[in-house]
């Protein structure tokens, strides 16, 4: 991964609010980005589970999910378009799966379009599978929900 051996993961502080809504509105642009306040309050709430990762002090990824007694819905999960195709999101994606298992959860559930190939092969290497559709999800587009069990 050469670059990404400075990478550190943590979970996100209600102090990241700011730099995870820059890192958030740099993947997914205005329209799908999170607001600092979405960040703010993902960050103080005991239902949910957030993780970032830096490199030397910068937000690079981002990973978060909603507990549900059982269920953890998987909320956001990006990272910074300079360092993809390096592992980092499934790296992410596992620790994620690691901290909400943790807590209980024995089903993960995530929303994805369907045009974003790369993100379901990513799902599917770690297991997700669609499950069903929902029609315009994304005002633009569909979104497959996938699922997985432990």
């Amino acid at each position: 991964m050469g670059e990404t051996t400075r990478l550190t993961f943590r979970k996100l502080t209600i102090a990241d609010a700011d730099a995870a809504a820059l890192h958030d509105l740099l993947c997914f642009g205005e329209h799908d980005a999170w607001s600092r306040e979405a960040f703010f309050y993902a960050a103080k709430s005991f239902r949910n589970e957030f993780l970032v990762a830096e490199l030397d002090g910068k937000i690079i990824a981002c990973a978060g999910a909603v507990i549900h007694s059982d269920t953890a819905e998987i909320q956001t999960l990006s990272v910074d378009p300079n360092f993809h195709g390096r592992g980092i999101g499934k790296i992410m994606l596992t620790k994620l799966i690691e901290a909400v298992k943790k807590r209980g959860a024995t089903f993960v559930i995530l929303e994805v379009r369907p045009s974003n190939t790369t993100a379901i092969k990513l799902y599917d290497s770690l297991g997700f599978r669609i499950v069903d559709r929902i029609e315009n999800f994304y005002d633009d587009e569909d979104a497959w929900i996938m699922a997985r069990e432990f």
